[in-house]
């Protein structure tokens, strides 16, 4: 693309917070022009949501620390404007949407950025209209923001940001609540408004191939505080940068480099659509398919989670569930998917006591639990919830990892001894004596799931749990959870859109879609079934399309033993690529 003037400019940047030893940011200097589409990614904790909080002034503002070097927003010094001149400026749409709502409805709230510029009612109703149907709101425009999913949340923030056309759009973490269909639709709503409104879009977020959807002009990599790359994607993804710094590259990328390709020579590389292989490589490709071994098959298990009967709806709604019947068995990866707002939160919401049903049973083995309150549940059934914010009650990472046993009356010394083992197993062992507050959205994630993998439940279930966590991260996590499920029998339900995440480590995938379950069997079958995938909002992993376009004879088939290879290749290591 034609480069036009800078948009944003930072010379020597350097950003150390109030009452930390060590800058957060180091001697950072980039350049973003007008119109472009730049894509941030880095590991946790690699100062990434830092450097978005001084593009759009929350730094120094909110944020107390020591800023140093140049910065330059729109033509103009940072120095001269604050933070209600720079919304003006930057729109920002935050990771967690819970703290950006401000309307009493999704109306309202789309609403409020033109009612703050005193704009004439008319226009208020013809443009909230008109951009709740860009992003399929319409149904929702009278409910409250907080009754909404986790995915609806995002799209609504999303809304009430672009409907006030500030010429520079920052992104925290976009895809984290997105269903796999919406947050496609959203990243090529993104391309669409840079090319009809030029817009700048700034991109924050560790999901590299599904922000790769749509075109990004340049991928800014950041390390320990510093910029480690700034290129096309093209170029980086020809590196092993990424793996290197614990960020998740395409699998396809990586199934090609594993297949002895020179990713080099091949064009388009970070363009799955378009990319172009040699009939060399289609060879290589196929070969070491044939070469690879299928993972092995799960036995079958006894039931630990089981719901008959059960009907539930909120008030003065239709029921989202009638006599509705699951089972889990004990032992089992399960990968609960869907469409946002199909009730997948509402149904782990209802396993753990959280919400009551108007009819119908839960029994944990053969034992039926239904009048069991939260706090008995709890003591089987662990829930890491998809928003951290909800789940940290205390001001420290050491005691918020210690609560739950700390109620149990755990002695002191077997609660050091868990919790530090369990703050190593997470990766948090190093900030153990920091407080909560200093910590990013990944990490404090990372600190309510270390908080209920203390207590060592019988059935652990996360909603969402890759949200917010780089590869490294997630990594590790995965990799003790698969332990925890072979070695002790844990269930583990989890509560996602990651597609990669499910093929990757469930052995069972459960699709709901209007209150029923519209498939129960393997990912490989799911995946497979492209009505399935239409219907419950899901994606293609980009290892079957590769192999679709190498005519590999069984794509999924392909993209099991990529999954199975690395998984073994990782063997030994403290973490696995995948």
């Amino acid at each position: 693309m034609m480069r036009e003037q800078q948009i944003i400019q930072f010379s020597d940047v350097s950003f150390q917070y109030q009452n930390q030893e060590d800058a957060t940011l180091h001697n950072i200097n980039l350049s973003v022009h007008k119109g472009e589409k730049v894509f941030i990614t880095g590991p946790s904790g690699s100062g990434k949501s830092t450097l978005g909080n001084i593009i759009n002034g929350v730094i120094p503002e909110e944020f107390s620390g020591k800023l140093t070097g140049k910065i330059t927003i729109n033509g103009q010094s940072q120095n001269d404007l604050d933070l209600t001149d720079l919304s003006f400026i930057v729109g920002t749409v935050l990771q967690d949407p819970d703290s950006q709502f401000v309307g009493l409805t999704v109306a309202e709230d789309i609403a409020f950025a033109l009612e703050n510029d005193a704009r004439p009612i008319d226009e208020l109703h013809r443009k909230v209209a008109e951009w709740a149907q860009r992003l399929n709101l319409g149904p929702l425009l009278g409910k409250h923001p907080q009754d909404l999913s986790g995915g609806q949340k995002q799209r609504v923030s999303l809304t009430g940001v672009l409907i006030d056309n500030e010429p520079i759009l920052l992104l925290d973490e976009p895809l984290a609540n997105l269903d796999p269909a919406a947050g496609r639709d959203s990243m090529k709503l993104l391309n669409w408004l840079v090319a009809q409104q030029n817009l700048t879009v700034i991109i924050i977020d560790h999901r590299i191939e599904e922000v790769l959807q749509i075109p990004i002009d340049r991928m800014i990599v950041l390390a320990e505080g510093r910029v480690i790359a700034d290129d096309t994607p093209d170029r980086i993804l020809q590196q092993n940068l990424l793996l290197k710094n614990g960020l998740r590259e395409p699998l396809y990328v990586t199934a090609l480099k594993d297949s002895g390709i020179d990713v080099n020579q091949v064009t388009h590389l970070s363009d799955l659509t378009n990319l172009k292989l040699s009939q060399d490589d289609y060879h290589k490709l196929v070969t070491w398919v044939q070469q690879q071994k299928l993972p092995d098959k799960p036995v079958s298990l006894l039931p630990i989670i089981s719901l008959k009967n059960m009907t539930f709806a909120y008030p003065k709604e239709a029921a989202i569930f009638k006599a509705f019947n699951l089972t889990i068995n004990q032992g089992e990866m399960v990968a609960l998917v869907g469409k946002n707002g199909t009730g997948k939160t509402t149904l782990v919401n209802l396993i753990t006591g959280f919400l009551k049903p108007q009819s119908g049973d839960l029994f944990f083995g053969k034992e039926n639990i239904s009048h069991d309150s939260v706090k008995q549940r709890a003591d089987r059934i662990g829930y890491v919830l998809q928003d951290p914010n909800q789940m940290i009650s205390k001001t420290m990472i050491y005691d918020e990892v210690a609560l739950g046993l700390q109620l149990r009356g755990i002695n002191s010394e077997t609660i050091k001894k868990r919790v530090f083992d369990t703050l190593k197993i997470t990766g948090l062992y190093p900030y153990r004596n920091w407080p909560i507050s200093a910590l990013s959205f990944g990490q404090k994630k990372r600190v309510t799931i270390a908080s209920v993998l203390v207590l060592q439940p019988e059935v652990l279930i996360l909603d969402e749990p890759t949200a917010g966590q780089d590869l490294a991260h997630y990594s590790q996590m995965m990799t003790f959870l698969e332990e925890l499920n072979h070695s002790q029998g844990t269930t583990v339900i989890m509560v996602t859109h990651d597609m990669n995440l499910m093929m990757a480590y469930a052995n069972r995938t459960i699709v709901l879609d209007k209150g029923g379950v519209l498939a129960d069997a393997s990912p490989a079958k799911v995946l497979t079934d492209k009505d399935i995938i239409e219907k419950a909002h899901l994606a293609q992993l980009s290892l079957q399309v590769l192999a679709e376009k190498a005519q590999v004879s069984d794509p999924i088939e392909f993209a099991e033993k990529f999954i199975s290879y690395e998984r073994r290749q990782a063997s030994g290591k403290s973490t696995v690529i995948l």
